[in-house]
């Protein structure tokens, strides 16, 4: 009885990945020499063509330097346009609850306060108005705003309560401020006074949106700057 001849085992095949890797090889060898072969016919080109080159480089300058000069002048304009800044209480007036925020907020902007943002909202805390002054104190403003101006409700004690209860705890502010285009109460102000807040009422808010001085300028107790400046 022969035996039958034991049979070769059969290699594994190369898998599906690796021919696929194997393809892929030869192809980027091939992208790198033709880019590479681009490139120097390019840069061939140019040494060639040199002036096309120069030309390049100084439209690119010119248009840098047009570019720093339009935003150099537009940011020369917006300084005018800020320190310019004036409102009337008539138009305070007309404002909305927010409307009078953001005016509130770019006033501050005016007296050089760079940073100051509306903040106000649902869950504000107490503070509609944030901003750093330029020496270094820390704003927390409060803006109640009156459609009918001294003839709406005044600002009494439990508003000044809310204020005082965030106003340094929570936003660690330097001055604490409550503005309004109304009245605030005899209550209301002896409070303020008690717990060294300041108030900003429609006699006070005339006067500084009228442009004449900062707001640090017409209130007084102010702290004391916590950096020295130029204007110190």
């Amino acid at each position: 009885m022969s035996r039958r001849p034991p049979q070769r085992r059969r290699r594994p095949g190369r898998s599906r990945r690796q021919q696929q890797e194997d393809m892929r090889l030869p192809a980027v060898g091939i992208a790198a020499l033709a880019a590479i072969s681009l490139l120097v016919m390019v840069v061939n080109w140019l040494i060639a063509h040199w002036w096309v080159l120069v030309v390049a480089v100084l439209v690119l300058l010119l248009g840098g330097l047009g570019w720093w000069q339009h935003r150099t002048q537009r940011a020369q304009w917006q300084r005018v346009r800020t320190r310019a800044l004036r409102y009337g209480l008539t138009q305070l007036d007309a404002l909305t609850h927010r409307q009078f925020e953001h005016a509130i907020r770019d006033l501050m902007h005016r007296d050089g306060c760079a940073d100051a943002a509306q903040v106000g909202g649902r869950g504000d805390l107490g503070a509609d108005v944030k901003a750093t002054d330029p020496y270094g104190r820390r704003w927390v403003i409060q803006c109640k705003h009156r459609r009918n101006g001294d003839r709406g409700a005044a600002v009494g004690t439990p508003d000044l309560q809310v204020l005082n209860g965030t106003g340094r705890p929570v936003h660690r502010a330097d001055v604490v401020v409550m503005v309004t285009n109304g009245r605030i109460t005899r209550p209301g102000r002896a409070f303020a006074r008690q717990q060294r807040l300041h108030l900003v009422d429609r006699q006070v808010l005339a006067q500084w949106a009228a442009g004449s001085r900062p707001l640090w300028e017409l209130l007084g107790a102010v702290p004391p700057p916590r950096r020295p400046t130029a204007r110190s």
